[in-house]
């Protein structure tokens, strides 16, 4: 499944490059594979926090990709997201992408900034090794102003370790506002973190993983692109590996 199915990825470029852009989707998930959540998102309210929360869209607005939100920078122009909602098949950053904070139905209150670079690990863009599903985009200035000083931004937040309390908010396709939900992290492996959280389908890679200082220590991707069912998320751990790539999305 490319993209992972939380979202269009490379295969919604590959799509709209043919014209004709279709939705994606996991497959659901036979009856027994596993059992229901403990508990599902709900509306994440209009407030500061989720105004750092947006849609990434493609072909200059016109399509949904995954969610993306903003984190405190030095250019007070920084976004991160997962690496598998930003580059295409062969690895290489997608062009005309265009960032919505605190998007809600259908609209952009907040404005709309317009990506200028996308940073990932060569690790990914080499063998799109799941270990290194993160992104860091940078973007322009909107009526004058950069992006963190409209809506703020959140720290990068790494070394944690797992068992964390964490609220997660993102934009699944079949809504026209953001979800949330709090939860405690889990290892999924020495490298790779999960919370369990129904709700999180396809549109949702790349949503942020806040713990209650407001640090950013995960964003849906990773393990299975994220995960194969909405019940289930992954994220990379935040390590020495993302404050690398915060090193040089910065530099």
């Amino acid at each position: 499944m490319a993209g992972r199915g939380r979202s269009r990825g490379a295969l919604a470029l590959t799509v709209a490059l043919a014209g004709a852009l279709g939705p994606v989707g996991c497959t659901p998930a036979l009856s027994g594979e596993h059992p229901p959540p403990l508990q599902n998102a709900a509306p994440a309210p209009a407030d500061t926090h989720s105004d750092r929360v947006g849609v990434l869209l493609l072909d200059q607005g016109a399509t949904r990709s995954c969610t993306a939100s903003v984190v405190d920078s030095p250019g007070h122009d920084l976004l991160v997201t997962a690496a598998h909602c930003v580059t295409d098949a062969g690895g290489t950053p997608v062009t005309g992408l265009v960032f919505a904070p605190g998007y809600r139905d259908g609209g952009t209150p907040l404005g709309e900034w317009t990506v200028d670079k996308v940073v990932v690990d060569p690790r990914w863009s080499d063998n799109a090794d799941p270990e290194y599903d993160v992104a860091f985009l940078t973007v322009g200035p909107a009526a004058g102003r950069q992006i963190e000083d409209v809506v703020g931004g959140n720290p990068i937040g790494v070394n944690r370790g797992f068992g964390l309390a964490v609220t997660i908010t993102g934009y699944p396709y079949d809504h026209e506002e953001p979800i949330t939900c709090s939860t405690t992290t889990t290892a999924q492996s020495s490298t790779q973190e999960r919370f369990d959280c129904g709700g999180f389908s396809d549109g949702t890679s790349g949503s942020p993983w806040l713990t209650p200082d407001g640090s950013v220590v995960g964003v849906i991707g990773g393990y299975q692109q994220g995960g194969d069912t909405p019940d289930i998320s992954y994220s990379v751990s935040f390590d020495d590996r993302v404050s690398s790539l915060y090193r040089q999305a910065t530099a």
